[in-house]
C-alpha cells in the first residue's frame, strides 16, 4: 500500500509504501528515511536485501495501490 502525506499544502509530500503479508506489515519504505525499514523479523531479509540494490533505493519503492 503506498499513501502520500502532504505537508504546507503539496510543498513537502512524504510517501511510505507498506507491504503486507497475510493481513501484516513486515517491511516498510518511507520516502523521508530513504531506506525499507524491516517492521517484523520475517520483513529483515527483503529490507537488507532491497537495500543493497543500489538500483531499487534509487527507483524507489515499486507499483501499488495508491492512497
Amino acid at each position: 500500500i503506498r499513501m502520500c502525506y502532504f505537508t504546507n499544502g503539496t510543498e513537502r509530500v512524504r510517501g511510505v509504501t507498506r507491504h503486507i503479508y497475510n493481513r501484516e506489515e513486515y517491511v516498510r519504505f518511507d520516502s523521508d528515511v530513504g531506506v525499507y525499514r524491516a517492521v517484523t523479523p520475517q520483513g529483515r531479509p527483503d529490507a537488507e536485501y532491497w537495500n543493497s540494490q543500489k538500483e531499487v533505493l534509487e527507483r524507489g519503492p515499486g507499483p501499488s495501490v495508491d492512497r
